[in-house]
């Protein structure tokens, strides 16, 4: 039984940002047991709005900061998430998507400002401009949290203050259990006491303790295949910070820390590790041990890239998910839309927008001619954005600089398409090979460049851990898109460091090594109530029961039947485990006295012969190309002078079997061939053999021929109370260690979707707005200028003050008593129609506008309670209006029209300029080529082009949109000018001829002149137009 874990002192304080309270409310030495509001909504009075936001840095750049935090999360700045769509798209209004991605942004960014320090729920209120918003905030911070954007990882996060006085000693407590303590697995539980941390009034309310979080691993060690063996001889202080001498027997590299991986906050954020960047420079070395020649190596890449840019147009097209957006130009100024009838201009200067300061946020794919050790280290292969694919083959291969065959066209193709159609499951290896023969009849390939080629093949194998030939055709690649930027990166001292921290820091989480899982009895009816309703038998026959199981156990040993579960699991389940690939790579760990390499250098390449020497068949070559094809230099983060040899596709399950001192000698005599026969043999060497490992069954999962678009969506998927976290359900992110770790955040979303409910949210979700007694006094001031009379509003009119985003209330008539369940949200309480002012536009006091933006519900001819009360209606104050207008209008003409955006930039010119050179080469090789195909082509000729090639289109744009920032200056002086002098005629006007309402109300006497603020203005709805009045009866 583990020993009960100590109290936190009562005088422990969370960290917080900012300054202490001038209070001193916050400090050591306040014992007081206030529970924290547990929604923003209730903070109204305790949080100020704005409080959280910076006033001390210029707001453009706290613009910027928001974007990048943005893109830090991976999630888009300017557009909703799919799962925040699906919350919210049904709440918030076409203005209120902006505020709540500004808020949103604002959020993230104090989180990545310092990940060591939870983003509190103050703090997130603090994110809103206005009190009003609150909702929003609570909307965002509950989102980000449950799903693992804030607050997550190694992080000390604040206790409920009254958790200790509610706990009861015999209180009922469920309990989740994690099966595997990988990075997966270990991110779940952490997760998962952080989100019972925070929500555990939930659990307290009810007299409960919130839940516990067993994690249950069957080796005698953490961290799965993220595994730093120590090595037998240790050097002391040949690492700083005393850190161990370690070989990396599985992952072993960050494939970049920018623009959106997990990884940034943890290793360097909270944990701090030392970790190594690595360089792309690369030699590869021949059979013969000489480097192959620079040029000869970049034309056979450049062919390579363009090989697999046309085996990628039958890739499968992944589904767009389109969601709300919000304003871009607003939110690249962090600034929420003005009420209705302002104009952003008038209210407030806008700052210019400088991108080029900001973080540039890269095109996702490969960096052109990258060197193709870097491609992605630890999983899929990257699209390769810029290519010559959309030219004839031929021709694509001059302009790579080969020599083509005398009888040879510039214009003949490569045809894919019988091979690509030849299986109902087509694989990549297939078609490439294919591509290669073909290419065999245009130019002139020698061994060596088959070599070359073979060695990205081998390069590809290593990267899905699988032979060419066993990768799907359509979607062996299916996470384009969401690779990362930045250097890739290598943990000094190992990456075991990182789920060791995830256990320990900051509390030590409840792992139970050398417990290995026979079977799970779960139940598989997901509406069960029934407390621990699941058992967990391990091979000893202990027994654990749990009301949740997260299942972390790699692809390999699911597929391998040694896990049995009861019921089975259904049939979607059994066939996706059988579908999808999950693939092997082997390393072979070299430690030596002293490095004979360039010890600079942080890897090399190494070309291996086919099986029948000199062959130019791509068959000759698969079963040895990926055997030590690469070896890293492993010297920076072991401390030791190391090498780490790859052995990839065949190569990798010909390791299983092999002895490791053949393999040893084999390796040895490349290296000597290399650099010299005086090379010793290693002082220690390790072998890998993953397939062996009972507990993992091979290194990661890969896309078969046979996998289905989904399928890692449906791996994901849980049965009953069963759920499922691993790099093998990470779609977006497979075979990687951040892949994993979103898994353990994705997971434990959906436990405490499971445990504690969906989201809940504030109604309303955004609060009327409140108009301040001075602001009534400025508009009854306009008002009064423009010689509006008051009168008695008809006994039908109500006033409503929905949760709109105007700035002001609007008057508008109750309809029918079977009209009145209106779904638009009401104040209750009567008002008379004098505190309810006109919406006024600021250059025109007086004139009143009706608010722009779209109706809050149908407001056409069918709608009963469209059409105004006759009773209500009075032609005389329109007809006086009309006559203010065309007296304005006579004098000064139409105001002046705002100039439209040009709509020009340089790829629009672009594609006009190509179009029917475009149109041509596609009807060319495929007769029936319509226009998407066409605007497709020119996309990848438009990516494929210089910047030379651009210059032109590029000059042209700026001067169209130079041309259009004078227009909208020159607009912006003439309709001041004319605003200006309509007030001046409005004013004349009506001192000259008073409203004949006026009169008539003085005539009648006080009765009928009392709150008679809305006349001037026909009281009838209107469309969303400001001039356009709809019709009555």
């Amino acid at each position: 039984m583990v020993a009960a874990k100590p109290p936190i002192p009562q005088q422990t304080v969370p960290k917080r940002r900012g300054r202490p309270p001038k209070d001193k409310s916050a400090l050591v030495g306040n014992n007081r047991k206030e529970r924290r509001a547990s929604a923003i909504s209730r903070l109204h009075g305790v949080v100020r709005p704005k409080s959280a936001l910076p006033t001390a840095i210029p707001k453009e750049l706290f613009a910027s900061q928001c974007i990048e935090a943005a893109h830090a999360s991976r999630l888009d700045p300017f557009a909703l998430h799919s799962g925040e769509h699906h919350l919210l798209a049904h709440l918030l209004m076409n203005k209120e998507v902006t505020v709540y991605l500004n808020i949103r942004n604002a959020i993230l960014r104090l989180w990545h400002q310092n990940p060591l320090c939870a983003v509190t729920i103050e703090e997130a209120a603090g994110c809103a401009k206005d009190g009003r918003f609150f909702g929003l905030c609570e909307a965002a911070y509950k989102w980000l949290t449950r799903y693992g954007y804030i607050n997550f990882g190694c992080v000390e996060l604040p206790k409920d203050p009254v958790l200790s006085t509610r706990a009861v000693k015999n209180a009922k407590q469920k309990t989740v259990v994690v099966v595997g303590a990988g990075v997966s697995g270990l991110t779940a539980a952490r997760q998962l006491e952080g989100l019972f941390l925070q929500t555990s009034e939930r659990w307290t309310d009810v007299g409960e303790c919130p839940p516990k979080v067993i994690v249950l691993e069957g080796r005698d060690r953490i961290g799965g295949r993220v595994h730093s063996k120590q090595l037998r001889s240790q050097v002391a202080g040949s690492l700083p910070g005393k850190l161990r001498n370690t070989a990396e027997m599985g992952a072993m590299i960050v494939t970049g820390f920018d623009h959106g991986n997990p990884l940034n906050v943890l290793i360097r954020g909270q944990l701090g590790l030392r970790h190594h960047m690595m360089t792309d420079d690369l030699t590869i070395y021949d059979v013969d041990g000489n480097p192959v020649d620079e040029e000869r190596d970049m034309m056979t890449t450049e062919l390579y890239t363009d090989i697999s840019n046309r085996a990628g147009d039958f890739r499968a097209v992944p589904q767009q998910h389109v969601t709300l957006k919000g304003d871009e130009e607003l939110i690249n100024r962090a600034r929420d839309p003005p009420g209705d009838g302002f104009e952003g201009l008038q209210i407030e200067p806008l700052f210019p927008i400088d991108i080029a300061k900001r973080k540039q946020v890269l095109k996702r794919g490969r960096r052109r001619n990258a060197p193709p050790g870097t491609e992605k280290l630890t999983g899929k292969t990257r699209v390769l954005e810029e290519s010559n694919a959309t030219q004839s083959a031929a021709r694509a291969a001059k302009g790579m600089g080969w020599d083509l065959h005398e009888d040879v066209s510039k214009n003949q193709p490569v045809s894919l398409h019988q091979t690509a159609h030849a299986s109902q499951h087509p694989t990549l290896g297939a078609v490439m090979d294919e591509a290669i023969e073909q290419y065999k009849e245009l130019i002139d390939l020698t061994d060596q460049d088959m070599r070359l080629l073979n060695w990205h093949h081998a390069n590809l194998e290593y990267a899905n851990a699988a032979p060419v030939s066993s990768l799907s055709l359509s979607g062996h690649d299916q996470d384009t898109g969401n690779e990362f930027e930045g250097a890739h990166s290598e943990i000094v001292g190992g990456y075991t460091q990182l789920p060791r921290g995830l256990m320990k820091v900051p509390t030590e989480l409840d792992v139970r090594l050398g417990w290995e899982v026979d079977s799970i009895h779960y139940n598989a009816d997901r509406g069960s109530d029934f407390p621990y309703s699941t058992k967990i038998v391990s091979k000893t026959g202990e027994i654990i029961e749990a009301d949740e199981v997260v299942v972390t156990a790699p692809l390999g040993v699911l597929k391998s039947d040694m896990m049995d579960f009861d019921p089975p699991l259904p049939a979607w389940k059994e066939g996706v485990i059988k579908r999808m690939g999950f693939g092997l790579l082997n390393k072979l760990i070299l430690l030596y006295d002293k490095p004979f390499w360039d010890d600079d250098r942080d890897m090399f390449g190494f070309l291996n012969e086919a099986e029948i020497e000199g062959s130019l068949d791509p068959a000759d070559y698969a079963a040895k190309r990926g055997r030590f094809y690469l070896i890293w230099n492993a010297t920076k983060i072991s401390g030791r002078p190391m090498l780490v040899a790859l052995l990839a596709g065949n190569s990798a399950f010909e390791a299983e079997q092999t002895e490791s001192q053949s393999l040893v000698d084999d390796v040895t005599k490349r290296l000597r061939k290399t650099w010299g026969e005086d090379i010793p043999a290693p002082l220690e060497f390790i072998v890998t053999r993953w397939k062996k490992d009972p507990f993992t069954r091979g290194t990661y999962s890969y896309v078969g021929p046979e996998t289905r678009p989904g399928d890692y969506d449906l791996m994901a998927k849980p049965v009953g109370n069963l759920h499922f976290a691993g790099e093998a359900t990470c779609g977006t992110h497979p075979a990687t260690v951040h892949g994993a770790l979103l898994s353990g955040l994705r997971v434990a979303a959906d436990v405490m979707d499971r445990m504690a409910g969906p989201i809940h949210l504030p109604s309303p979700l955004v609060l009327p707005v409140e108009i301040k007694p001075e602001m009534l006094a400025q508009m009854s001031k306009a008002q009064n200028l423009a010689s509006l009379t008051n009168s008695q509003p008809p006994k039908s009119i109500t006033p409503r003050g929905g949760r709109a985003s105007t700035g002001v209330a609007k008057d508008t008539y109750t309809p029918s008593a079977t009209q009145q369940t209106d779904t638009v949200k009401q104040e209750q309480g009567d008002a008379s129609m004098s505190e309810i002012p006109f919406q006024t536009h600021p250059s025109m006091p007086g004139y009143a506008f009706r608010p722009n933006g779209p109706p809050r519900h149908s407001v056409c001819a069918g709608d009963d309670s469209f059409w105004v009360q006759p009773e209500a209606f009075d032609s005389q104050d329109m007809n006086y209006e009309a006559a203010i207008i065309g007296a304005i209008l006579s004098e000064l003409g139409e105001r002046p029209a705002k100039p439209q955006r040009p709509g020009v930039n340089p790829f629009l010119l672009f594609t006009k300029d190509k179009w029917e050179e475009v149109k041509s080469h596609c009807s060319k090789s495929n007769p029936d080529a319509g226009r998407d195909i066409i605007r497709q082509t020119i996309g990848k000729r438009w990516r494929a082009a210089s910047d030379e090639e651009k210059a032109p289109y590029l000059a042209a744009s700026q001067t169209a949109q130079a041309q259009a920032d004078s227009s909208r200056r020159e607009w912006e002086d003439k309709a001041q000018t004319w605003d200006e002098e309509a007030r001046r005629i409005r004013k004349g006007y009506c001192q000259q001829h008073p409203p004949p309402m006026r009169a008539a109300a003085a005539a009648a006497g006080p009765a009928k002149s009392m709150g008679g603020s809305s006349v001037g203005v026909s009281r009838r709805k209107t469309n969303t137009s400001n001039c356009v009045v709809l019709d009555h009866l």
